[in-house]
């Protein structure tokens, strides 16, 4: 898989360019369906004021806009992880150079299309971290080497979301660096301003588009700009899937509300309003990560939309294993050529003790996201199956 430049930048919003990066992929076999029973556990609150009440018509937007896909309608499988820092140079990095690092997690991923959240840069120590010499105390800033990227490729992924806090740890260098990094692996990327990600799927062109609430990258805090370039995908591909790095951070941030959500003074975005915009203006998928902790999950306008898939892998113990911190998933999404949603599947992971992502048998994650979905969605929530099956919406 190459990534080459498909034809020159584009002006987009503001004058800013669209840049369009055209990789060819062949496709993988997909994983076979399966999981284990689960049960469903409360969270400490009760259901918020902007559900559905029970009994009531669901808002126009939610109602079902498409007809059902036709019998025999061709799909493709694309899975999808939360954030994935495999370690942190020099000093906290995993063992035999990150070698086997995906092993256990590897068959949960399969599938035609694989994409991760990479929250690190992979480069050299460029000289400009964005904590400065000597590190600012309760600052982080992550980076592994760049042929750790032969890692990723190991592990089947084939497209990474760059649009982060953290991906500009390293600064813009570091940025580059990594491009490169992956690049020379054959993996795609996507997250800088303007870019759009587009790779070929079993005849099936799907467009990735990243978005984070930082400088230099797609804004999901700049909602015209954000509807501007999907619907920019959305003519060139058959299908567009949004990646987003948004919402809160905590153990106590599962939950998902209308509004703007705050960390440390950052903007990080209205995570319900960003998403529904962004399918309104053509995307067939949004995928959420930022808050450390799985998110429920919502059908809008038959369009499934994922607000965080926690944390997936930790290397170097750099990030929290503590209770919902450690839990993570793998989102299994089938769609056919015009978006139609055929089926769908979550894989619940864990980070063990060393940060290294394992399948998480108990299916805790699970259990939290079937739980969340209701909660925070009512009838419009993702309803997972004891088989771990997601299906389409009523």
């Amino acid at each position: 898989m190459n990534a080459t430049p498909s034809e020159p930048p584009r002006r987009g919003l503001a004058g800013r360019p669209v840049l369009t990066v055209t990789i060819a992929l062949a496709a993988l076999i997909g994983a076979g369906l399966g999981g284990v029973a689960l049960a469903n556990r409360g969270d400490d609150l009760g259901p918020p004021r902007w559900q559905t009440p029970a009994g009531a018509a669901p808002a126009a937007s939610s109602e079902p806009s498409e007809e059902a896909p036709a019998a025999g309608a061709k799909s493709i499988s694309l899975s999808a992880t939360g954030d994935i820092i495999m370690g942190s140079a020099p000093n906290k990095l995993p063992a035999n150079g990150g070698e086997g690092f995906f092993d256990d997690v590897a068959e949960a991923l399969k599938a035609d299309l694989v994409m991760g959240n990479l929250e690190q840069p992979l480069t050299g120590d460029t000289g400009t971290s964005k904590c400065g010499t000597p590190p600012r105390p309760n600052c982080f800033a992550f980076r592994a080497p760049p042929e750790y990227a032969a890692h990723l490729k190991d592990a089947g992924f084939e497209l990474l979301n760059m649009a982060n806090n953290h991906g500009k740890d390293y600064g813009p260098v570091g940025f580059a660096n990594t491009q490169k990094a992956l690049e020379a692996q054959g993996l795609a990327h996507t997250g800088a301003e303007g870019e759009i990600a587009t790779v070929e799927v079993e005849g099936i062109t799907v467009a990735v588009v990243g978005f984070a609430s930082y400088a230099g990258l797609n804004l999901l805090t700049d909602i015209g700009a954000a509807e501007e370039i999907v619907k920019k995908a959305d003519e060139e591909a058959d299908l567009v899937v949004v990646q987003v790095h948004m919402g809160a951070e905590g153990a106590d941030k599962t939950r998902v509300k209308p509004g703007t959500e705050t960390f440390f003074g950052e903007n990080r975005g209205d995570p319900m309003k960003f998403s529904r915009a962004v399918i309104d203006a053509g995307a067939d998928l949004v995928v959420g990560h930022g808050p450390h902790v799985l998110r429920g999950m919502e059908f809008y306008n038959d369009r499934l939309i994922a607000y965080s898939l926690g944390n997936f892998a930790g290397g170097g113990k750099t990030l929290s294993r503590t209770g919902r911190l450690g839990w993570g998933g793998v989102l299994k999404v089938s769609l056919t050529k015009d978006g139609a949603f055929t089926g769908g599947e979550f894989l619940s992971t864990r980070m063990n003790s060393s940060g290294v992502p394992t399948r998480d048998t108990d299916e805790n994650g699970r259990e939290l996201v079937n739980q969340l979905s209701a909660d925070d969605f009512g009838a419009d929530g993702v309803k997972i199956g004891d088989d771990g099956k997601i299906a389409p919406r009523s």
